[in-house]
């Protein structure tokens, strides 16, 4: 019974310790969005079902799982996605816009990779005590290994474990599967 005891105390301090860490999560919204809801096939066979990720139950996610206070969604700006913008304001997200230019076939291109590092290691890096990464893109490489060095590395959140990349894997006790969640998560 003592032991019972002690145990439910530890975990009740350091349950209190984490809710007062700040946490900020920092979200690759292109590398969400494709990873999700796009289908991969592998020698014609399907291996992975794309999905509808509710953004709204992902905030809440983050938030109940993570303790994230802040959710940065770095995004590129398209002047015809002002509801989407409003949507995901309305669900508790901070939306960073990168500018965006057209591709040669005419399609928006905005890469925030460099936004992401740059807020993650330097604009925002005195606000917060961890940080949880939401991409599957090896190109956070650095980031992951500069803040995992400051012990500032919370979470790796990988929206599909079919698609990440190679360089992530030395990070494997950061990583969740935002694929093995798709029943809580799916709109």
């Amino acid at each position: 019974m003592h032991i019972v005891s002690l145990q439910k105390y530890v975990y009740n301090y350091i349950m209190k310790r984490e809710e007062k860490l700040i946490v900020y999560a920092f979200i690759d919204s292109q590398n969400l969005y494709m990873s999700v809801t796009r289908d991969i096939r592998k020698n014609h066979t399907l291996i992975y079902e794309g999905w509808t990720l509710d953004y709204h139950k992902f905030r809440r996610y983050l938030a109940d799982k993570f303790h994230v206070k802040k959710a940065f969604l770095f995004i590129g700006y398209i002047p015809q996605n002002k509801d989407l913008y409003h949507m995901l304001v309305s669900s508790g997200y901070e939306l960073i816009f990168k500018q965006t230019v057209k591709d040669p076939s005419g399609k928006a291109k905005g890469n925030v990779d460099a936004e992401i590092v740059l807020y993650a290691s330097a604009i925002l890096f005195q606000s917060y005590d961890k940080a949880v990464i939401v991409s599957g893109d090896g190109d956070f490489r650095c980031l992951l290994e500069f803040l995992k060095n400051r012990n500032k590395l919370g979470a790796l959140i990988i929206p599909n474990n079919k698609s990440e990349s190679r360089l992530l894997v030395p990070f494997q006790k950061f990583k969740v599967f935002l694929s093995r969640e798709r029943k809580r998560l799916e709109g």
